[in-house]
């Protein structure tokens, strides 16, 4: 998928698109049912931060794969003029049988942490993204990082219940992992602040898919950063563990999304 860790690449013209595409179908032939369907993830960066006629050719030229059943369109609140929702908008009604979805990076409500972390827009901002999107009928996707320095679960918990207000159509929960050569590894390795143990960061994970409501769809509940750059938690770089080990607790203590929610 255009933007992904293993297929990322120069997109220049709708044609790179359309090779991009056709070599994230060489890579899971054999691996799913023949023809494979397939999501264009625009993931790395900012993906409605350039031009609209460059906009436009690129995500049409993902939608008119055959293989391609939708696209998914990470970007940053504060980068979602009118203009670009109304592209959306037309894209729908020209590709009616795919779908577009739009990814948003929340990560936290609490101002302290957003300063910290130099996210770059109030919550207010996300909010009237959110409300402009619902309004366009275009189903957004938030990004949550659990583990941030200085959030305590409770504070990670205040940011999950506040997503049920909005009801997103989806939610992906991340970890949040210390990678060589930024500004975090430097906190991390001065000892200002701990990364989540794994039995942490599942109990944690745990408490917030049982208070978020059911209607909203989970798309990650962990991630694993590049192994060479990963300084921690080096427990993440096995997400097979850690999702087997999610599994299993969750059966053990007869757990579900939304057995705490409430209205």
């Amino acid at each position: 998928m255009p933007g992904s860790a293993d297929l990322s690449g120069s997109s220049d013209t709708g044609s790179d698109i359309a090779a991009q595409l056709a070599a994230g179908i060489r890579l899971i032939q054999g691996k799913v049912p023949e023809p494979p369907l397939i999501i264009a993830y625009f993931q790395a960066y900012t993906n409605t931060y350039a031009p609209l006629s460059y906009l436009e050719r690129v995500y049409t030229a993902a939608l008119v794969s055959p293989a391609v059943c939708g696209i998914s369109i990470a970007t940053r609140p504060d980068c979602l003029p009118e203009s670009v929702i109304d592209l959306l908008v037309r894209l729908k009604e020209k590709f009616p049988c795919k779908f577009i979805w739009v990814e948003l990076g929340l990560q936290t409500i609490h101002e302290k942490t957003a300063v910290f972390i130099r996210r770059g827009y109030a919550l207010s901002c996300f909010e009237d993204a959110m409300e402009r999107l619902r309004s366009a009928k275009i189903p957004v996707i938030v990004h949550v990082i659990l583990g941030l320095p200085g959030e305590n679960e409770a504070k990670m918990l205040e940011t999950v219940r506040y997503l049920n207000v909005f009801r997103p159509f989806g939610v992906k929960l991340q970890l949040l992992h210390v990678l060589s050569g930024t500004d975090l590894a430097d906190h991390y390795q001065n000892g200002e602040f701990e990364v989540l143990t794994k039995e942490c960061y599942l109990d944690t994970l745990i408490n917030c898919l049982e208070n978020l409501s059911p209607d909203i769809v989970i798309h990650r509940v962990t991630g694993d950063g590049p192994k060479k750059i990963l300084i921690a938690p080096t427990w993440s770089g096995n997400k097979r563990d850690v999702l087997n080990t999610l599994h299993a607790l969750m059966r053990k203590r007869d757990s579900r999304q939304g057995r705490l929610y409430s209205e």
